[in-house]
């Protein structure tokens, strides 16, 4: 039985480390030293920090401030379950300063974590070759070196590479000093870094090229890309200083470090990394090709910059305290991404983008059983990794949007920056935040607040109405949504609920507002007529589920058709609508009428909202084969208008919001199997293959699908070597990702043995197995290769966050108890290594399928029976 996780005491605390690194590339080793300074804040013959898979010399000196050494006489290396290392002494180490040197060696692995190698191809020589990289979020600083590695104990740093002469070395700091050493390799010393938790510090040794540009007052900016692809950093350098100044003027405070490095890494476990001074990029999430790089994808390439830099402020200049605040980084950058890039590239119409992206999967998830709170108490370390979910991320950012909302943004504004200054270069919890706001708000933001980051889940609000001549009276009713339809026990948890309301008399408008703090309300409005809807939650603020009355939902339709309720309340009230579907609430046909009522639809970020709708359905009617064919039959008849205004290529005078539409109409067309779609598709791919006009970025990834949907041999070797051929890593993903719709089985079967080879990067692999699994054959051929392979994927795959992914995203389209049975009992009999949780979420949701499936298959088969 292992023990209990203990947090580092903090009667030992460091104040400054002094590490030194070397890399040898070709051994794919590292060792170095570090010296830490320490203070002792009582007498102890025993200090502890953490360490894992180093190995460490034993002679292990201690200097006193006075000079005088002591020595361990033990290094205590037993307590794996704590990743910690002892170093013990025959007396007491007295209070006051002194300094441990510790020499320590480890492998550069595979696994992504820690200090990693990571794998590229040279520009010139075409060698396979390899860079050395950090990634230390949550908890594997001390994977590189022995150090206190937890948030709140923070010091400054001091580091020291020693690296081939044809290397670039980076990290936090800009660089002090060089010097070529006797055995060729130069010794690189970087600035001291103000005060920082471990998790922050970044180390990168390999070859790069890179692009600059400053800050208007002086922050010298640059993105680092593999060599001859610079330019392809151009996009995400023109980001990058934009968005520094954007949050200096926000917050009113700035950026604290002289330099700010982005650098895309060829393997990489997630989208990036804030480290500070130094973040860290998967290819994918950095560098445009601007022949090949799609709207959608610069789009997210300007999130994500964004994203990272406001961690910057959030997380870097203030820390959490502890994991269990971890949301106080991830749902503050996410909500601040759409703030900045709202401002930045207001084409993007960004915030509306945000309900479908990030308020709609958060709202998914958190009505799950095995949700979990905002806060979610963090025991080992090892657990953190289980809450990089849409929870922290996605319901973070949506509480604060309601919050944002709530107090406006002048005072939000105000709020941060007293935050800021309050706690800048230390830690704070989630109290902390609340307390500021309020005290730029004067509003009682601990008392609404606080339960939307405590407690799980979200309320459902039925309403209904009565009309009394010009006024309406509305019955409000609140209680907690569960995707499975259970109904809320008598003691269930209350919200105080922010409630908006707008109407067709002012669409765009909010007519009344109330704090629900009870389980039941009453609320009265004049000036609205007999026939007027009535809609809650104008524009999808609030963090919770409507369920109108029939009557009132009635009303509605009308207005959807004629597209006169505006587009964030289109697509919120689909997005209620069906949800009640799945949970059984009300029945699927009611889905599929207001589906039919949006036929006129050409907002592209409405039309993703209905997206998602028709390839759930699409997805569940793959377990019902004699109606599906209907259903398809359906999906092409709701597309018929909209796909005959969009063009295959670029019009001159069309803007960012129709490029996207292209592309979400374009994909819809070819899931529901439209064959003008595949006739022009197979003509523009023969073009492209002859060299006669090239696809273009926008259409390249359906015109892929569409070709290989119904590939023979050859059509997937064609794929095959146009991806070995290809240097630009989003391209050759959207060559890896269509090949997961080929249909025949032994092409199938070999594109699954593909992704598994040295050929696909070991980040991709498991995403591709995933886009397999999305249709029926291809789940149970990728199911079969898991139960029959689980250990050796386990250990090449096993990055939680990689690993979380792909279960989720591969079998939580299956739709039966028994199958539900059957993924519970094995992965409950095989090691998933963070993933627990992500395995519990799956066989809910195949049991919410299941129940779905049988509840709601006549009245589908009924509706379906005209098409």
């Amino acid at each position: 039985m292992p023990r209990p996780f203990e947090r580092l005491s903090a009667s030992v605390v460091p104040k400054h480390y002094d590490l030194f690194l070397k890399t040898d590339l070709e051994k794919c080793v590292f060792n170095g030293h570090v010296t830490v300074s320490l203070e002792v804040k009582e007498p102890t013959k025993r200090i502890v920090l953490n360490s894992q898979d180093l190995k460490i010399d034993e002679d292990i000196q201690l200097e006193l401030s006075d000079g005088s050494i002591i020595r361990a006489s033990e290094l205590d290396t037993s307590d794996n379950d704590c990743e910690t290392i002892a170093l013990v002494f025959l007396s007491d180490v007295p209070a006051g300063k002194c300094k441990v040197t510790l020499k320590f060696n480890g492998e550069l692995t595979d696994n992504l974590k820690g200090l990693y190698r990571s794998k590229y191809t040279s520009h010139d020589t075409n060698e396979e070759r390899y860079c050395a990289v950090t990634q230390f979020e949550a908890c594997d600083a001390h994977r590189c070196f022995p150090c206190w590695d937890d948030p709140a104990i923070k010091a400054t740093f001091d580091i020291t590479l020693s690296v081939p002469k044809n290397r670039v070395a980076l990290s936090n700091m800009p660089v002090k000093s060089e010097e070529v050493l006797p055995d060729g390799n130069v010794l690189v010393k970087f600035e001291t870094t103000p005060i920082m938790s471990t998790y922050l510090v970044a180390v990168v040794v390999g070859e790069f090229d890179y692009i600059e540009d400053k800050t208007p007052d002086g922050i010298c900016v640059r993105v680092y890309t593999p060599v001859g692809k610079q330019e392809q950093g151009r996009f995400a350098l023109d980001v990058a200083v934009k968005v520094l100044p954007y949050y200096k003027e926000y917050f009113k405070m700035p950026y604290p470090l002289p330099k700010m490095d982005l650098i895309a890494i060829g393997s990489f476990a997630a989208g990036a990394m804030e480290n500070w001074g130094l973040v860290t990029y998967r290819e994918t999430c950095l560098l445009v090709d601007l022949l090949k790089t799609t709207t959608q994808r610069k789009q997210w390439i300007a999130i994500i910059v964004a994203h990272e830099l406001a961690h910057q402020w959030f997380g870097n200049l203030v820390t959490m305290e502890w994991w269990t605040h971890l949301w106080l980084n991830e749902g503050y950058a996410t909500f601040a991404e759409f703030l900045c890039v709202a401002n930045l590239f207001p084409e993007y119409d960004i915030w509306t983008q945000f309900v479908t992206e990030t308020w709609s999967p958060a709202l998914k998830l958190d009505a799950l059983k095995n949700s979990h709170p905002i806060e979610v108490p963090v025991g080992h370390p090892l657990e953190v990794d289980e809450i990089f979910d849409d929870i922290s991320y996605s319901k973070g950012a949506s509480v604060i949007r309601m919050l944002h909302r709530y107090i406006g943004d002048a005072d939000f504004a105000k709020g941060m920056n007293l935050y800021f200054k309050k706690y800048q270069y230390g830690n704070a919890a989630t109290d902390d935040l609340w307390n500021t706001l309020e005290e730029a708000s004067n509003k009682p933001i601990s008392s609404v607040m606080s339960k939307w980051t405590r407690q799980m889940g979200y309320p459902v609000i039925s309403v209904r109405s009565e009309q009394v001549g010009n006024t309406r009276k509305f019955y409000l009713k609140q209680s907690q949504f569960w995707a499975d339809g259970s109904a809320s026990s008598g003691d269930s948890q209350l919200w105080m609920v922010p409630i908006e309301f707008c109407s067709a008399k002012a669409p765009n408008e909010v007519v009344h507002e109330v704090l629900l703090d009870k389980s039941e309300a009453e609320v009265v409005i004049s000036g609205i007529g007999e026939n007027d809807w009535v809609k809650l939650n104008p524009g999808s603020v609030g963090f919770y589920r409507v369920q109108y009355s029939n009557e009132m939902l009635q009303l509605f339709k009308p207005a959807v058709s004629n597209l006169s309720l505006p587009p964030l309340d289109r697509l919120g009230l689909l997005g209620d609508l069906f949800a009640l579907v799945q949970s059984g609430q009300t029945s699927t046909d009611q889905a599929l009428i207001l589906l039919e009522a949006m036929q006129n639809e050409h907002n592209c970020t409405v039309w993703s909202s209905m997206t998602s709708v028709l390839t759930k359905i699409r997805m569940l009617l793959q377990y019902a084969e004699d109606i599906q064919p209907k259903f398809m039959a359906f999906g092409r008849r709701m597309l018929a208008f909209i796909g005959s205004t969009i063009s295959w290529d670029p019009r001159p005078d069309e803007g960012h919001k129709d490029k996207l539409l292209r592309n979400v109409i374009l994909d819809l067309l070819y899931a529901f199997e439209d064959e003008n779609t595949s006739v022009e598709a197979q003509k523009r791919f023969e073009a492209h293959k002859n060299g006669t006009t090239p696809l273009w970025s926008d259409i390249r990834g359906t015109v892929y699908k569409t070709v290989l949907r119904s590939a023979d041999a050859a059509t997937y070797e064609t794929f095959l070597e146009l991806y070995r051929q290809e240097t630009l890593q989003e391209e050759k993903e959207r060559i890896l990702y269509a090949l997961a719709a080929i249909k025949d089985d032994d092409l199938q079967a070999a594109v699954l043995k593909f992704a598994l080879t040295d050929e696909v990067r070991t980040q991709t692999t498991l995403t591709l197995l995933g886009a397999i699994a999305q249709s029926r054959k291809g789940r149970d051929l990728v199911w079969n290769y898991v139960k029959n392979n689980w250990d050796e994927i386990h250990k090449k795959y096993g990055t939680p966050v990689i690993l979380s992914g792909f279960i989720s995203s591969s079998f939580s389209h299956y739709a039966s108890e028994e199958k539900a049975v059957e993924v519970e009992k094995f992965f409950a009999e095989n090691k998933t290594s963070g993933a627990e949780r992500a395995v519990q979420q799956t066989v809910e949701r195949i049991r919410i399928n299941a129940a779905w499936l049988k509840r709601d298959l006549p009245c589908i088969r009924e509706f379906l029976q005209k098409f």
